[in-house]
């Protein structure tokens, strides 16, 4: 097991470039639609595949004018370094259709008439956007500045809470049931060291991979 006050450590030595990449976070919601879409785009493409690399991918499309007007044949080869492209480059592509009205993308107007409660937002997400399941759907929310209350449950978080003692066990599979249950544990662990529960999910995510991204 590791040492929570290892952790609390760390957490002094990064919390400004943390709060400094949350506060970035929560200006992209006030961004026009495109950077709003390229953000959900984005978490489509993370399943089993490094966030680096897919954030790569998603600055290739917006480079050559793909990510809202291509195909699924066009986008598909630029997302040749994350997995499951093919089933990818469709998702966002029903992703952008669903997202699109006669006047253009309106994924603002949509996500707002989603409501303001966070985990109402995210439970319609999943129902509604194909390829985005709960750990999808909070970093999409988190990366636009309104995921505060979610937590990202990759498979970073989930070893670093196991090694920190806030879950008993890595589950082999998460349902949506055990999603929640994890997440609440991971609230609580929180609270309990006194760290920000927002704060927490980069602290982690930088714990396992050494620097703090998206």
């Amino acid at each position: 097991m590791k040492n929570v006050d290892e952790l609390l450590k760390k957490y002094e030595q990064r919390k400004d470039e943390i709060k400094k990449r949350l506060q970035e976070f929560k200006k992209v919601f006030s961004q026009d639609d495109k950077r709003i879409f390229s953000e959900l785009a984005f978490c489509l493409c993370t399943p089993q595949s490094k966030a680096t690399a897919a954030w790569n991918a998603i600055s290739a499309l917006n480079k050559n004018n793909l990510l809202f007007a291509g195909t699924e044949q066009q986008i598909q080869p630029f997302l040749n370094t994350v997995r499951f492209n093919e089933n990818k480059s469709k998702n966002i592509v029903l992703a952008r259709e669903m997202f699109t009205k006669d006047e253009g993308l309106k994924i603002k107007q949509k996500l707002s008439e989603f409501g303001s409660n966070q985990m109402e937002m995210r439970e319609l997400l999943v129902e509604n956007v194909m390829g985005l399941g709960m750990k999808e759907a909070s970093h999409f929310l988190r990366n636009i500045g309104m995921g505060n209350e979610l937590a990202i449950l990759d498979r970073h978080i989930l070893k670093n809470l196991y090694e920190y003692g806030a879950i008993e066990e890595i589950p082999k599979t998460v349902t949506e049931k055990k999603y929640l249950e994890i997440e609440h544990k991971m609230k609580h662990f929180a609270s309990r060291i006194g760290i920000p529960f927002e704060e927490l999910d980069l602290l982690l995510w930088a714990e396992e991979t050494g620097y703090i991204f998206k």
